[in-house]
């Protein structure tokens, strides 16, 4: 157990440090989501403001608190469900991962983990930093707001990682997934809340966004840091995270297996 642990150690850290030399890359991605920052202030200030200066529990500062942390995470959670795990199983490459003695599902899950929290020294922090510099974003007034913030955006990270190798596994079952990369990436985008707050969605839209892993890799951890629930709702927000983390966790494993059968029985 200690040498598993090691291992998957060792696989963030080097996540990490490969996504550190695409440097460039980052700071293109800080500014495009501090320009879209802007837009989705700019848009939902104004529908605040059309309602009276409150939308739905949303005053402007808890608007500007959300855009700022939504657009601060997007780094960090893979809402496109590209992975170099897809292409690896549509040429059959993964078979030589099944040879390593690492769980496939863990190396995939500690690399894009780590590869995650490095997106947030070039692109969160500094998005973050320049909401609050340029609009103002008022901090929660539960101190318990940023423990439980924490933990919950890296539950967060890592929900978004092992949904997205859900993804990919389908291709031990139909080869090719590049449509599925396009589906996922325009709904997961919706129901994660990165367009607007789920909590302006219709009470059966609600329902059925409530009822998926997505408000769990963007909208919760917003609602915490924001200060839009504390207590026991924000106590409650990280329960739900970590069970849609044990689901996809168990999910990947019986999708590992059944996929590697497959391939074996094509003879990768």
């Amino acid at each position: 157990m200690r040498d598993t642990g090691r291992v998957h150690w060792r696989l963030l850290v080097a996540g990490f440090r490969r996504q550190s030399t695409y440097r460039l890359a980052a700071l293109g991605g800080l500014v495009a989501n501090t320009t879209f920052g802007f837009l989705k202030v700019a848009i939902l200030f104004a529908a605040v403001r059309a309602a009276g200066g409150e939308l739905e529990g949303y005053d402007i500062g808890a608007v500007s608190a959300y855009v700022w942390i939504s657009q601060a995470m997007l780094g960090s959670v893979n809402l496109n469900g590209r992975t170099d795990l897809a292409e690896r199983i549509r040429t059959g490459d993964v078979a030589v991962d099944f040879l390593r003695p690492v769980d496939v599902q863990g190396a995939f899950v500690a690399t894009e983990v780590g590869r995650s929290l490095f997106a947030f020294l070039p692109r969160g922090l500094p998005t973050l930093t320049i909401g609050v510099l340029v609009v103002g974003v008022p901090a929660p007034d539960d101190v318990a707001a940023y423990p439980l913030g924490a933990v919950s955006v890296l539950l967060a990270i890592t929900v978004s990682a092992t949904t997205v190798y859900l993804l990919a596994t389908a291709g031990f079952w139909l080869v090719e997934t590049r449509g599925l990369q396009v589906l996922y990436m325009i709904v997961s985008g919706f129901f994660a809340g990165l367009f607007l707050p789920i909590w302006f969605l219709p009470t059966w839209l609600y329902a059925v966004v409530s009822a998926t892993p997505f408000p769990s890799m963007l909208m919760y951890p917003a609602d915490i840091l924001s200060g839009r629930v504390d207590g026991g709702g924000a106590l409650l927000h990280v329960l739900v995270q970590a069970g849609w983390l044990v689901a996809t966790v168990a999910a990947g494993q019986w999708l590992t297996r059944s996929g590697r059968r497959r391939l074996e029985v094509q003879g990768g």
